[in-house]
C-alpha cells in the first residue's frame, strides 16, 4: 500500500477515534495538515467505503466471522448428540475428497 493510501487510512482512523464523521473533506484536511498530498479520489473512495459503518466495531471484529460461528455450532451439535454425530460428517467429507482426486481419472499431474 502506498504512503498516500496509508495516510488517508490513518486520517480516517483518527476521525473515527475522535468520534467525528468520516468525510472526504476531513480526510483531505488531516492529510494536508500532515504535509501529505492525497488525491481527492482516494479520500472520496475511502469516505464512501466507510460511510454508515462504525470503524471501531470493524476493528474490534477483525478475526470474528463465519468460521468461528460454524465452529461453535459444530461444537454445540456434537455436544448435544454425544459426540458421535460430529464424527460421522468428517468421515463422509474424507470419502468425497477421495472421489474428486485426479488419480481416479487415470492420470496425474506429473504423468
Amino acid at each position: 500500500m502506498a504512503n498516500v493510501e496509508l495516510a488517508a487510512t490513518y486520517a480516517a482512523l483518527v476521525l473515527a477515534d475522535d468520534g467525528i464523521e468520516i468525510t472526504a473533506d476531513k480526510i483531505t484536511a488531516l492529510t494536508t495538515a500532515a504535509n501529505i498530498e492525497v488525491e481527492p479520489i482516494w479520500a472520496t473512495l475511502l469516505a464512501k467505503a466507510l460511510e454508515g459503518k462504525n470503524v471501531k466495531d470493524l476493528l474490534s471484529n477483525v478475526g470474528a466471522g463465519a468460521p468461528a460461528a460454524g465452529g461453535v455450532a459444530a461444537a454445540a451439535g456434537g455436544a448435544a448428540a454425544g459426540g458421535a454425530a460430529a464424527e460421522a460428517p468428517k468421515e463422509e467429507e474424507k470419502e468425497e475428497e477421495k472421489e474428486e482426486s485426479d488419480d481416479d481419472m487415470g492420470f496425474g499431474l506429473f504423468d
